[in-house]
């Protein structure tokens, strides 16, 4: 096939058709403008050849030969072609027989390998350097609308086959302008874009998605992904994915090549995610758009390093009852600015080492920064258009989960609604830092603000060589073993740390671990009403599996003196802590002008190793510290 010579214009498919010309095995039939394939016939098909009627018999085959792959259309709709075997990569259109305007598009190989396999992409678009590649693109599944090198406006593309992408661009800057895109089947591994609606890929790839219009529905067929470097722009759009049917015998995995469906360790449940950042230096931004997934994620970063993910405005969550708005790994950089997000699980995951998350107001500054920075290409006139918003969260479950370590901060007038606590700390180090002088509030349904645990991650299994979703999280039994080299009344650096500023908090603050980790907090220039404490935790059963994966993170506590989970508390000047129940510290720092309190009518009452001590200001307390509230 040569390199293409024209623009694509109108309906995209002038001048992609050629004449049929074909090999097969003996007894398959040609005919007119059909053709018959047999039981346990092979029809191998060397040019794009559109039919009236393609029938295939169960157990014949039609292909392209080796470099090149074969895509069905029937009536400008991809459709047809499956998965040969449960993780594997290959396709196959199916039996059956296909009728209308019947197109097999002959394409040249697109093969993409992530870690350990190849896939055998196959797209609508292809783009690289020198604008669209005819050869490598199936034209016949672009619809209506305008094509060009630089651009394709008001298309429309819709799959029902498996496997199947919308557009993908390698290397190359690209503008796609009000696409619509449906996408209905399964695809294979979100991780590589197999199955992808949009595939923006290769450090030299700007692409801009504005105005569009994604819908997709079926195990891993992900709506936009950013890898390898790419600087992908989502503005003014919707996205949506609904989760598929699993392969029946599809066995979950950890390894990123198989892996179809969320570990269910996270607490989740789902099979697709509505996008994907991955690679190295790639960055994703989401302005004045709408991301949703049934479950599992929204905006999820996997792998890679020096990755950057930013909402601007968008509204963002699931449908279902589980699931997460963002996910940050490694040393990701999430950034959340004016935005809605609604979700079923989590606000974030933070999944360290060095996650780096902020959510925030859309201040024209903090917008017109992000501009240059991720060179969005926003012109002065859409800098100006944003409306400054300050962030909303709504969880059904918890605000922000910690299983690596991370850095999250909360200001500008970020309100954060969940179901259970605010923060879950799986025994992380973290460096939490709220700012409430500019209205940000918390607002856990259950009371607690903190809540560290130990990880009940039991992570994966190794069976018959692969690493599998079947471990099994048992809850310990006994009193934790005192490790007498650990500190608990001193500030660690692998400590969970959070600092308070400017804000009005209410509700409790509890340190689970059983091993060594303390939790330090800080208060400036506010005030904290609730417990703070030393506690031992309980989950609500003994085991928790696949099956009852939503048992994760729930815990009940009950106060008691640490062992290896310090407290140590510092209420820097002009704060105030009224406490609301008897609270188990490590350390307790006054400012000259802070303050320890009883709600009205009641005293509080501190002892330090078991000695009555009178609370005053300026004064630092160690040991095994008391409050209790009579």
């Amino acid at each position: 096939m040569t390199r293409r010579s024209v623009l694509i214009a109108g309906t995209a498919t002038a001048g992609a058709v050629l004449l049929p010309a074909a090999t097969a095995t003996a007894g398959t039939t040609t005919s007119g403008k059909r053709i018959t394939v047999g039981s346990g016939e092979t029809y191998e098909l060397t040019e794009t050849t559109r039919l009236s009627e393609l029938s295939i018999a169960e157990g014949g085959t039609i292909a392209a030969p080796d470099g090149y792959s074969l895509s069905l259309t029937v009536g400008g709709v991809e459709t047809g072609q499956l998965l040969t075997e449960t993780g594997g990569t290959a396709t196959l259109i199916q039996a059956g027989t296909y009728r209308g305007d019947v197109v097999l598009t002959v394409a040249e190989a697109n093969a993409v390998t992530y870690e350990t396999l190849t896939f055998p992409f196959r797209q609508a678009l292809y783009v690289d350097a020198d604008g669209v590649d005819r050869d490598k693109s199936v034209l016949t599944a672009v619809r209506g609308g305008k094509v060009t090198d630089a651009a394709a406006r008001n298309v429309a593309i819709t799959s029902t086959g498996e496997c199947f992408d919308g557009v993908f661009v390698q290397d190359a800057t690209y503008t796609l302008e009000n696409p619509a895109i449906s996408l209905t089947g399964n695809g294979r591994c979100d991780f590589a874009g197999y199955g992808a609606a949009v595939v923006g890929d290769g450090s030299a790839t700007k692409l801009v998605l504005d105005g569009a219009r994604i819908g997709t529905k079926g195990v891993v067929r992900t709506a936009v992904i950013a890898n390898d470097g790419a600087n992908v722009v989502v503005k003014n759009s919707v996205l949506r994915a609904r989760n598929g049917v699993l392969p029946s015998d599809y066995v979950a995995t950890v390894e990123t090549p198989y892996m179809q469906s969320v570990p269910w360790m996270l607490g989740l449940d789902g099979n697709v995610r509505a996008t994907n950042l991955i690679g190295k230096s790639s960055r994703a931004t989401y302005l004045n758009s709408t991301v949703f997934s049934e479950t599992w994620g929204a905006l999820s970063v996997e792998g890679g390093s020096g990755l950057k993910l930013t909402a601007v405005n968008s509204h963002v969550g699931n449908t279902g009852e589980y699931g997460y708005g963002t996910y940050a790994i490694g040393d990701a950089v999430v950034r959340v600015l004016g935005s809605r997000f609604d979700v079923g699980s989590y606000a974030t995951i933070i999944a360290g080492p060095a996650a780096v998350v902020h959510y925030g107001a859309s201040t024209r500054e903090a917008v017109a920064a992000l501009n240059t920075e991720l060179e969005l290409g926003l012109t002065d006139a859409e800098l100006k258009a944003l409306p400054v918003r300050s962030t909303v969260v709504n969880s059904g479950h918890f605000g922000y989960m910690f299983f690596g370590a991370g850095t999250l901060t909360l200001d500008g007038g970020t309100v954060v609604n969940s179901e259970r606590a605010t923060f879950l700390n799986k025994g992380q180090q973290t460096a939490i830092s709220v700012d409430g002088s500019g209205g940000t509030r918390l607002n856990p349904g259950d009371g607690i603000i903190l809540q560290m645990i130990e990880l009940d991650d039991p992570g994966p299994v190794r069976v018959d060589g692969k690493m599998l979703n079947q471990g099994v999280y048992t809850e310990p039994t006994g009193d934790p073993t005192k490790d007498s080299a650990f500190d608990v009344t001193a500030a660690h650096t692998a400590d969970g740390a959070a600092t308070f500023t400017s804000i009005k908090l209410k509700g409790d603050f509890y340190n689970g671990m059983r091993k060594g980790k303390n939790m330090v907090l800080t208060f400036a220039d506010s005030s904290v009403e609730g417990v703070i404490t030393a506690s031992r935790t309980q989950h609500r059963v003994s085991t928790i599996d696949a099956s009852n994966f939503y048992e994760l993170g729930i815990v009940t506590n009950t106060a008691q003196a640490a062992v290896n989970n310090g407290v140590v508390v510092t209420l820097d000047s002009g704060s105030t802590w009224t406490v609301t129940g008897t609270s188990y510290l490590t350390s307790l720092t006054l400012a000259s002008d802070a303050a320890v309190k009883a709600p009205r009518g009641k005293t509080v009452t501190l002892t330090v190793d078991g000695t009555e001590t009178p609370l005053a200001a300026g004064t630092t307390y160690t040991g095994a510290l008391v409050l209790t509230v009579a």
